[in-house]
């Protein structure tokens, strides 16, 4: 077990859904906290509910595409609380589109946000991490989070890229965890499933309000506190891979037996998406 009080943590992607809830659910646990996004105004918001908990918090506007930003953000963390012990890779957005009919520009601006915007920021705050001496019986002297998505292990007609994007961060995730425990710094994936947050919106308001992709029952989303909740955990005893709760490992089980049988799952998305199309 980890004790989180007083270890710094850079999240991005924190002015709102599981980015912010995470933010504030570090701060209960007594770890400093940077956060990073575009959206000054809602960073501000964040950082007052920390302050007002009696926690710590520094805020940089941050787009995670220029490196200079993400460079920036870290240097904060580390000028306001000493160092960087963990760092959470959260922000990101989708799209829903049939992969023929998304033009270059697109594709490349998901992966320059989801993916490279990524690197951006583990890159510098994982230097931070490595240039600190470990202290005397120190099992982890730092933290490394990928949010990826449940996505990453099976994709979906127009998630494409999407679901691309968030399997490479996956499988970067699962290489650094052998990479750098040498050097006692851990590396984790997150799964999320179908959240509650503004993700959706946009999704919709993306493709001009009509969304005809297999979604998420209400009744089967997660709260961005519950997501939280289970980073948390995560950062107290780290491991490889955190799936949401009840509902995320019977999603991760699902998809699993997909790729078992990929017939089968064509078969299943093949009806359901026919059914969509016909509404």
């Amino acid at each position: 077990m980890v004790n989180l009080l007083g270890k710094p943590i850079v999240i991005t992607g924190a002015s709102s859904g599981i980015g912010a809830a995470t933010a504030l659910a570090c701060a209960r646990a007594g770890m400093p906290v940077a956060l990073g996004a575009r959206r000054a105004q809602k960073l501000a918001a964040i950082r007052d509910q920390i302050l007002a908990l009696g926690g710590r918090a520094v805020v940089v506007e941050t787009d995670v595409t220029a490196p200079a930003e993400c460079d920036r953000l870290v240097n904060a963390c580390v000028e306001a609380f000493g160092g960087v012990y963990a760092v959470y890779a959260n922000a990101g957005y989708g799209d829903e589109s049939p992969l023929h009919e998304m033009s270059d520009e697109r594709v490349r601006a998901m992966f320059e946000t989801n993916f490279f915007g990524s690197l951006n920021i583990i890159r510098p705050a994982l230097a931070r991490m490595l240039e600190r001496s470990p202290q005397p019986g120190e099992a982890v002297r730092g933290h490394v989070l990928w949010c990826s998505s449940c996505l990453a292990r099976m994709t979906l007609p127009r998630y494409s890229i999407y679901s691309a994007t968030k399997a490479a961060q996956a499988h970067c995730a699962t290489a650094m965890r052998h990479e750098l425990r040498p050097l006692g710094v851990w590396v984790s994936s997150v799964h999320p499933i179908g959240t509650a947050t503004e993700f959706s919106d946009q999704v919709t308001a993306r493709v001009g309000g009509t969304r005809k992709t297999i979604q998420t029952p209400s009744s089967l989303k997660q709260t961005p506190e519950f997501v939280a909740q289970c980073t948390v955990r995560e950062l107290r005893s780290p491991r490889g891979e955190v799936w949401t709760g009840l509902k995320g490992w019977a999603t991760r089980i699902g998809m699993g037996a997909a790729t078992m049988l990929p017939g089968v799952s064509d078969w299943a998305l093949r009806r359901v998406s026919a059914r969509r199309e016909s509404r």
